[in-house]
C-alpha cells in the first residue's frame, strides 16, 4: 500500500528528556498530518513519548546493538534502513553516529542535529570524532541550533557550508505566560525569593557549583534554591548540600512535567552548566518573565535580553554567586530583566519560525530523494 505521507526515521541515542527530544515532540505534534515518523532510542528508553499527542503519527521501536561497537552495529542498522526504506533519516547527536555511517552508501537522505556535547567534550573536540563527524556528515544535512556549535561545524569539523544550517529552538511562549501552580510552587514557598533551576542531574550541568554559589549568597539575603529534574548526579547533589548545612534552604523537587506551571515561581532563574548550547529551559525561563543567572557558555549571552547579559558569568563559584546576589537583593532588577526576556522571547524565539524552517528543509530533503 502506498504510503499517505513521508515516513522519517527520527534515531536518538535515549528518548528520555533532553533538548532534543522535546524539540521533536513540538514538531511532530504540530505537524500531525504532514509526516509519519518512526523513532528509534537506541538505550530503549522512551520517557518523552508522554508528550506526544494520541494524533501524531509516531510508532517507538528499538533496534538491538552493542554499545561501543560502531562498525559491528553497522549490518543490522543498514539491514533497518533498507526494509524500512524511509523518505528521510534523522539523527540527533553524536550518541547516534553509527546510523550515519550506516548510511553510507546512501539508502536515505540523511539529516543530522547536533544539539550540544557531553562532559568529554565540554573542554574541546575530540580527534576522533571531529574526523567520524567530519567523514559522516560531509554529505548530509547538518542543522545546528546554536550559531557556536553552527562555527564548529565550519571551522572544526570543516563542513561545506552548503551543508550547515543555523535554525534557532522555538518554544510555545504563551504557554509559559502562566500563574504558576500553586500546589506546586507550596512546596518550596518560604521566605525570601527563589532560585530555580530545571535540568536533568547530570555531570556537564554541574549542579554542584549552583549549590556552592548559592551557599555564598547567605550572608547578603535569605533564599531558597529549588532543583527541578532527577538523574545520576542526585545523591553526590544531596551530599553538597548536607556538607554545606543548606537542608533548610534547598529543595530538591524531582521530575515535573508540565514545566510552564513552575517558572513562575522562581525569582531568579539559574544554570551553572560546564557545556550547553542553547538550551530550551533558558527560553522557557524567558518567555515566563524571569531573570537569569547563568555560566556563560554556548549562545546564552545573546539568548537573554541585552539587560540580563552582565548576570551571564564565567564557569566560577564566586562569580555566580555574585550575579545570584545583584539579583535576589533587588527586586525592582529583577522584574525589569524578566518584562526584557519575555519580550525577547516573543520576538525572536516563538516556535512558529523553528515550525517554517523544519517543515522547508524536511520538504527539499525529502522531495530530493
Amino acid at each position: 500500500m502506498p504510503r499517505t505521507r513521508p515516513l522519517i526515521l527520527q534515531v536518538f541515542y535515549t528518548f528520555d528528556a533532553g533538548g532534543a527530544q522535546i524539540r521533536f515532540v513540538q514538531l511532530a505534534n504540530h505537524f500531525q498530518n504532514r509526516y509519519a515518523h518512526i523513532v528509534v532510542a537506541m538505550d530503549g528508553r522512551f520517557g518523552v513519548a508522554e508528550k506526544l499527542e494520541p494524533n501524531a503519527d509516531v510508532s517507538l521501536r528499538t533496534v538491538p546493538s552493542v554499545k561501543g561497537r560502531m562498525f559491528a552495529n553497522r549490518a543490522p542498522f543498514r539491514r533497518l534502513l533498507a526494509e524500512l526504506k524511509p523518505d528521510l533519516l534523522v539523527t540527533h547527536n553524536w550518541g547516534t553516529m553509527e546510523w550515519a555511517l550506516a548510511d553510507m552508501p546512501r539508502l536515505a537522505p540523511h539529516l543530522h542535529i547536533e544539539d550540544g556535547f557531553g562532559p568529554d567534550e565540554a573542554q574541546g573536540q575530540l580527534a576522533r570524532r571531529v574526523w567520524t563527524r567530519r567523514l559522516a556528515l560531509r554529505r548530509s544535512a547538518v542543522v545546528l541550533p546554536s550559531r557556536n556549535l553552527h562555527r564548529i561545524a565550519r571551522e572544526i569539523w570543516h563542513l561545506p557550508d552548503r551543508c550547515v544550517q543555523y535554525i534557532p529552538n522555538g518554544i510555545d511562549c504563551g504557554r509559559f505566560a502562566v500563574s504558576p501552580d500553586p500546589l506546586r510552587t507550596s512546596l518550596w514557598r518560604g521566605s525570601g525569593p527563589v532560585v530555580g533551576i530545571v535540568c536533568a542531574l547530570r555531570a556537564e550541568k554541574n549542579v554542584g557549583r549552583l549549590i556552592r554559589a548559592f551557599a555564598l549568597t547567605g550572608r547578603d539575603v535569605t533564599a531558597r534554591l529549588v532543583i527541578v529534574g532527577e538523574g545520576p548526579e542526585r545523591p553526590a547533589l544531596e551530599a553538597v548540600v548536607r556538607d554545606l548545612h543548606l537542608q533548610d534552604r534547598v529543595t530538591f523537587a524531582g521530575h515535573m512535567r508540565d514545566p510552564e506551571q513552575i517558572y513562575g515561581g522562581f525569582d531568579v532563574f539559574a544554570l551553572s552548566s560546564d557545556t550547553e548550547q542553547m538550551p530550551y529551559t533558558v527560553l522557557e525561563a524567558m518567555a515566563a518573565g524571569r531573570a537569569i543567572a547563568t555560566t556563560n557558555v554556548g549562545d546564552i549571552r545573546h539568548m537573554v535580553s541585552p539587560e540580563n547579559q552582565p548576570f551571564i558569568v564565567p564557569c566560577d563559584d564566586d562569580a555566580l554567586a555574585g550575579a545570584l546576589t545583584a539579583l535576589l537583593t533587588d527586586a525592582p532588577l529583577r522584574r525589569r530583566l524578566g518584562e526584557a526576556n519575555r519580550i525577547r522571547a516573543r520576538a525572536t524565539y516563538d516556535e512558529a519560525g523553528m515550525f517554517e524552517a523544519y517543515a522547508g528543509l524536511y520538504d527539499r530533503l525529502i522531495g530530493a530523494r
